[in-house]
């Protein structure tokens, strides 16, 4: 990778204030950048409808800006794009690797299966045990995500195995853990798309690292698991293979990582108390 070509992004999602674990996930990135003579975007991940806020959204900006970091325009909003995913899942559906899938959450925590990293690549919680994989069959690939009656749940899934038959062997490379043997198997039949939003999590930010030509993805340890199941993804959709770099999360005194759920101090609280941008900087594990 070339110094001039290097780009890096942050990408929050505005379902909650900014706190000190995002400040040092965009430092971080915002500092790969600089030192590699290289780009730093930004992107708001808000496919999210319910969950995420205008009002948040403007409050992650202003605290951005003041903690000193500048980022190229424009900012690229995920709700805005859903045409581009939904393009993706029509190539998908086109190599027969996508079913859907009518089990909810708790169908699936009822199939008693052992804790994985989470199909959404964070957190503890049962892997799928591909209960609608045989549906694939009779699975119309031409048409769009079907819509059910009744309230029923409906999701289209990545039938994995499948898609390794396709791709064979895939790998990736971190700079901290260096050569990865690409292992989607991990998480599962992941979901792609709701019958509520037309994509997941895995395929927007596969989609839009390389929409943006992002070169270098740097993101929390806690993400490290997704990577194998993005790997998968840029193999069907025939997109490039950034760099990776998951960095230790930061965590508070009891050495439990920073989280909104959990109600980490936020910037904005940070500021009103009369910390400065340079000291919550250095909070954030970056020093001056």
């Amino acid at each position: 990778m070339s110094v001039a070509s290097l780009v890096t992004r942050f990408a929050p999602s505005p379902t909650g204030l900014l706190h000190l674990g995002h400040a040092h996930a965009a430092l971080f990135a915002w500092h790969a950048a600089r030192i590699g003579g290289g780009r730093f975007l930004l992107r708001i991940e808000d496919i999210d409808r319910q969950r995420c806020q205008p009002a948040f959204e403007r409050r992650l900006l202003e605290d951005l800006a003041w903690l000193g970091l500048e980022w190229e325009q424009p900012v690229r909003r995920q709700s805005e794009h859903f045409d581009d995913y939904r393009a993706a899942l029509a190539r998908l559906r086109a190599r027969g690797v996508l079913y859907p899938c009518r089990c909810s959450r708790k169908d699936i925590a009822a199939a008693g299966h052992a804790p994985h990293p989470g199909e959404d690549g964070v957190g503890d919680g049962p892997i799928y045990p591909g209960t609608c994989r045989p549906t694939r069959r009779s699975f119309d690939p031409a048409a769009d995500l079907p819509t059910v009656d009744r309230g029923e749940p409906l999701a289209l899934r990545l039938d994995v195995a499948r898609a390794l038959e396709q791709t064979g062997p895939l790998v990736w490379h971190d700079r901290a853990a260096g050569p990865q043997r690409a292992a989607p198997e991990r998480l599962g039949d992941v979901v792609l798309a709701r019958k509520d939003t037309p994509t997941s999590y895995h395929l927007s930010v596969t989609v839009d690292d390389a929409l943006q030509g992002v070169t270098l993805v740097t993101r929390g340890a806690d993400l490290f698991h997704a990577t194998h199941i993005h790997r998968l993804l840029q193999a069907l959709l025939d997109l490039p293979t950034p760099g990776y770099h998951h960095h230790p999360l930061l965590t508070d005194a009891g050495g439990r990582r920073l989280a909104k759920r959990d109600g980490a101090q936020a910037i904005g609280a940070l500021r009103a108390a009369g910390y400065t941008p340079e000291m919550v900087r250095n909070a954030a594990g970056f020093v001056d």
